[in-house]
């Protein structure tokens, strides 16, 4: 069995963090995904310029960013499923679907891990049995090939309450999930925050040594990002995977310069928002 522990070098800082910027909404078929990602050239050229430590990618558009020459250029995190939960109103059948030989694509692509969906749904037992076969498989062939599995445990309420991909912050739904992942074979944990960010630290202890990457969700404010940020590392985050909130800034450059001060150099939100404030006076 290979070792992932390169990839996992690469991933990380040599103070084991990370930030990954999420641009592979487009795998969803949701039309309000694609603001700000309609031209993915551009808009993986913008990232790119920032120089966060990865960015995560479908296997249709991961060649934008392994086409850019050169050695300094972040990890490619390979988004290995696509699922169809995050409408506004669910469909009848749903499912989340590995690509064929996702892991086989993801060492031709030079990827440093793939992504996956372990997904906790209101009356959905039938997805969550998928996700965890989904795993299963992937584990092996990670295995096999010594590529890193980012498991995400995703739980979601119900879409009557609030309509479309919302996430339920309740620790103890998440707790479960987070460490089912875990014992399933995840070498990165890609979670949700939970509603009260100081007992983020109870999900880091439940991964049981496994790095904890914390998702960003729907987008929100900058005083609200960065305060978040600052407190999920405080609380022992590994890192963070944001996308919306990134792409969908008026300035994705100062957001990512601002996020990488906080992931790597423990910036506060005082001086994470001067970083922002002072580079959008600059446009």
């Amino acid at each position: 069995m290979a070792s992932a522990t390169a990839r996992m070098n690469r991933m990380f800082s040599e103070k084991g963090k990370c930030f990954d910027v999420a641009v592979d909404h487009g795998f969803f078929n949701e039309f309000s995904f694609l603001n700000s990602i309609e031209n993915m050239k551009q808009a993986v050229k913008t990232i790119v310029s920032s120089n966060p430590d990865c960015m995560q990618l479908s296997i249709g558009q991961a060649h934008h960013l392994q086409e850019i020459p050169g050695k300094h250029k972040p990890g490619l995190v390979l988004r290995a499923d696509a699922a169809n939960i995050y409408g506004t109103m669910l469909p009848k059948f749903l499912f989340s679907e590995i690509i064929n030989n996702a892991i086989e694509h993801a060492v031709k692509l030079d990827a440093v891990a793939v992504c996956v969906n372990l997904l906790s749904l209101p009356k959905q037992p039938e997805l969550h049995h998928q996700c965890v076969r989904n795993i299963t498989k992937l584990k092996s062939d990670c295995e096999q090939y010594g590529m890193v599995l980012m498991v995400e445990p995703l739980v979601m309420l119900p879409n009557e309450l609030k309509g479309g991909y919302m996430v339920d912050g309740d620790i103890t739904k998440i707790m479960p999930l987070v460490r089912q992942a875990v014992e399933l074979g995840a070498d990165v944990i890609k979670a949700d925050p939970c509603d009260n960010i100081d007992e983020y630290h109870r999900i880091i202890e439940i991964a049981s040594g496994i790095p904890v990457l914390v998702r960003g969700g729907g987008k929100a404010s900058d005083e609200e990002i960065v305060y978040r940020t600052v407190k999920l590392m405080e609380q022992g985050a590994s890192g963070i995977v944001y996308g919306r909130n990134v792409i969908q800034h008026p300035s994705p450059q100062n957001m990512t310069n601002a996020l990488m001060e906080i992931v790597h150099e423990g910036a506060t939100s005082e001086e994470a928002l001067i970083i922002l404030n002072e580079g959008s006076k600059l446009l």
